[in-house]
């Protein structure tokens, strides 16, 4: 058996705002997305079951892949492995879980990536610590910059620029033709997806791709969708002041859970800030927003929310031009498709 089926309904709302454009299979957690780590670590094509048909009983999507699972589901197993009470599968449920789990993922995955294999010279204007502990791949460039491994694995992709002065602290992935501005600071765990752009510090993040944290500010605790734009001086709370648990908006349950001590900024597609925004704890951000005021924005913006604590909507059409302009500073486009999605989003939000 060469498939896995798996079935995204069930934690679909749970997982607002990332699993509204995308299947949760397609969620990033560390270097590679649920789909990728199936495909990729366990040679398992991956079938959706809303689109595709395959073959024996549906996985929900939210499975994090383990080789013990992925053993079982090949022998034709699983479902009596699910039964087991020795085996404890990991389900990704909450947003928050993504940083959480970033630390772990990003050693597993940077095992899997390096294993048998021998990283490209580096050049020797970097002051390295555990270099053994470092890999980059054909393209990457880094120059002048302090790349400190002794902590967790650090990986750059292949295309991937580091820029003088940055300092990077593993565990840490640069994912495929993604850029680390000059003097950029960077701690684990942290994840900046392909073709993404980041400077200033960050902090346990996890950025899917295609997006830009290009300036100075502060990014801790967060998960950043794609083509996601935060203004120059952004910054945002993960700690309360008074230390307490910081509660997060959750779409299914049209209430606020709590998410832990840290946590940070969730942004959802498409959307964007404007420069010197503030987002306090645990600050949820729909897809296609438009974000800019002079106070701090609401801890929860709906989707296709315009200004500042979601008073107007945005209007579809300007939406989706400003989508348009967005993609082609990255030689993209927007697809019929993906309007067709933002059309039936934007209709039911």
């Amino acid at each position: 058996m060469n498939e896995v089926l798996v079935n995204d309904s069930m934690v679909h709302g749970d997982l607002f705002p990332f699993a509204q454009i995308r299947s949760v299979a397609d969620i990033r957690l560390g270097i590679f997305t649920l789909r990728e780590k199936w495909e990729k670590i366990f040679g398992l094509r991956v079938l959706d079951m809303s689109r595709d048909q395959g073959p024996g009983q549906a996985v929900s999507a939210n499975l994090v892949p383990d080789r013990t699972f992925a053993e079982a589901y090949q022998s034709g197993k699983h479902a009596r492995l699910m039964e087991s009470e020795k085996y404890q599968p990991r389900l990704l449920e909450f947003p928050w879980q993504i940083f959480e789990w970033n630390d772990e993922m990003l050693r597993s995955d940077f095992m899997w990536i390096t294993k048998g294999r021998t990283s490209c010279p580096i050049p020797s204007s970097n002051r390295l610590i555990r270099p053994g502990n470092i890999f980059l791949e054909s393209g990457a460039r880094v120059e002048n910059c302090m790349l400190n491994a002794s902590a967790g694995p650090i990986y750059l992709g292949q295309d991937t620029e580091v820029m003088e002065g940055s300092m990077i602290r593993g565990p840490f992935a640069l994912c495929q033709g993604a850029t680390v501005k000059m003097g950029a600071v960077i701690y684990g765990a942290t994840t900046v997806g392909p073709y993404s752009v980041v400077g200033g510090e960050i902090k346990n993040s996890v950025i899917f791709g295609y997006s830009n944290k290009s300036h100075h500010g502060y990014l801790g605790d967060s998960v950043i969708g794609e083509w996601c734009n935060l203004g120059a001086g952004t910054s945002n709370s993960n700690l309360k002041n008074n230390a307490g648990p910081v509660r997060v908006w959750n779409e299914a349950k049209k209430t606020f859970l709590e998410a832990g001590l840290k946590c940070g900024l969730f942004m959802g597609d498409y959307s964007r800030c404007s420069i010197n925004t503030s987002f306090n704890t645990g600050t949820v951000v729909g897809i296609c927003c438009n974000i800019f005021g002079e106070t701090f924005p609401s801890k929860y913006i709906p989707n296709f929310s315009w200004g500042d604590r979601g008073m107007s909507s945005y209007e579809l059409d300007k939406a989706i031009r400003d989508i348009e302009a967005w993609k082609k500073l990255k030689n993209h486009s927007l697809g019929e498709g993906e309007i067709q999605v933002l059309k039936y989003i934007f209709e039911n939000s």
